[in-house]
């Protein structure tokens, strides 16, 4: 797992390429991406020249078969978010939405034309991609988005218009996936269709969203629509409805199950070299009571929400896994992991506010990852209604 003993491991559940790919990836991310995230996140930039690295390690496209795309099976793929969000969770949230939600709807939903058009250029890092369903006065109600598209014509193109917020890459994006309401003609109902909406389209806008104090080594930002005429050729016509932005963001939430117990791991392994180095009292922090009893907690805590990942990656890749299972992965993990950036934080002292120390970032970064692709709240409210079958979302 790390240098770090751990009572409970999981590598000996892992096939040989899995551990492989584990010890790749934290390699290169100890090597690349340490050395100079707390530059980025504190300049509030991101690391554009690792771009081309992400795409030889083979995390763009990751779990995608063909088109240039690694092809890891769920276990190895969730192994990589690991290490990726044991550095930082910007860094994950661009290989995640790269993967999961620019790629994924190109694959499982584009024609063939889109995918050997897109695809390639996309696991190589040439071309970005970005997701836009989150709208101002529209999150966790995905249903009452205002986007829209008119179609001109029977089978013509068709014109968009609308806004997109809290965007992922979409400043950097070359083509951004956009959900929109639109009434195919003969009917009076709208239905949710996803759009490819290519940079250098008349009347797009993608400004960056600037102030942030978490994720800021993420570049955020918005879509802007106004009339912008999209081809029908590029049109996703392999789904409509709510189904298909929700399909995209439960495989995000898969990877963020995983991303979510580096960044703990991150801040445990942080926490207890310091507790063990520096002296107080006469003896190190770590020989207190109390401070064993913190580090106790987030080292059973990570290791159970490590083997709720791996359980749920085995029925991932046996074709089991549900949408409610991720809910659970994403809310537990990510809840597991900002309570350990919290109390590792407490171990630092004053120190645990310094950027050298790596905590604070961790733990600013995961007051978001526990707000988006679902609010906590929404995901408690998911399970409540499988355990119950009574719904109290509203």
């Amino acid at each position: 797992m790390s240098g770090t003993p751990y009572i409970l491991s999981i590598d000996h559940l892992l096939t040989d390429e899995e551990r492989l790919v584990w010890s790749a990836a934290r390699d290169f991310c100890e090597r690349r991406v340490a050395p100079v995230i707390e530059k980025h996140y504190e300049h509030a930039t991101f690391p554009r020249e690792l771009i081309a690295e992400f795409a030889e390690m083979g995390f763009l496209g990751a779990p995608l078969h063909g088109y240039g795309c690694a092809g890891m099976n769920p276990v190895a793929y969730g192994l990589t978010m690991i290490e990726l969000e044991r550095q930082d969770s910007g860094i994950r949230s661009f290989c995640s939405v790269q993967s999961a939600l620019a790629m994924y709807p190109i694959h499982a939903f584009g024609t063939e034309e889109q995918r050997e058009r897109w695809l390639p250029g996309m696991a190589r890092g040439e071309l970005i991609g970005a997701f836009g369903l989150t709208e101002p006065n529209s999150g966790s109600d995905p249903g009452s988005m205002r986007t829209h598209a008119r179609q001109l014509a029977p089978g013509g193109d068709y014109v968009l218009s609308g806004q997109k917020f809290w965007i992922t890459n979409s400043p950097i994006a070359d083509v951004m996936i956009v959900w929109a309401k639109t009434l195919d003609f003969g009917s009076d109902t709208p239905v949710i269709r996803g759009f490819l909406v290519e940079r250098g389209m008349p009347g797009l806008l993608t400004p960056e969203t600037h102030g942030k104090l978490s994720l800021r080594a993420s570049i955020t930002g918005e879509i802007v629509l106004d009339e912008v005429k999209v081809p029908k050729h590029n049109l996703l016509p392999g789904v409509s409805g709510l189904k298909g932005p929700l399909s995209c963001l439960t495989q995000a939430r898969y990877g963020i199950g995983w991303g979510a117990v580096g960044a703990a791991m991150g801040v445990y392994e942080r926490a207890r070299r310091y507790t063990l180095e520096r002296v107080q009292f006469g003896k190190p922090l770590a020989g207190f009571q109390l401070t064993q009893q913190k580090l106790v907690e987030l080292h059973n805590e990570i290791g159970k929400a490590l083997l709720l990942a791996f359980h749920f990656g085995r029925l991932k890749q046996d074709g089991k896994l549900s949408p409610v299972q991720v809910s659970y992965l994403k809310r537990d993990n990510v809840r597991m992991a900002l309570e350990a950036a919290r109390t590792a934080r407490s171990m630092f002292g004053g120190n645990g506010i310094m950027g050298e120390f790596h905590v604070m970032r961790h733990l600013c970064n995961l007051e978001t990852v526990y707000t988006y692709e679902g609010t906590h709240e929404i995901h408690t409210l998911a399970i409540g209604r499988a355990i119950t079958g009574l719904d109290a979302f509203s």
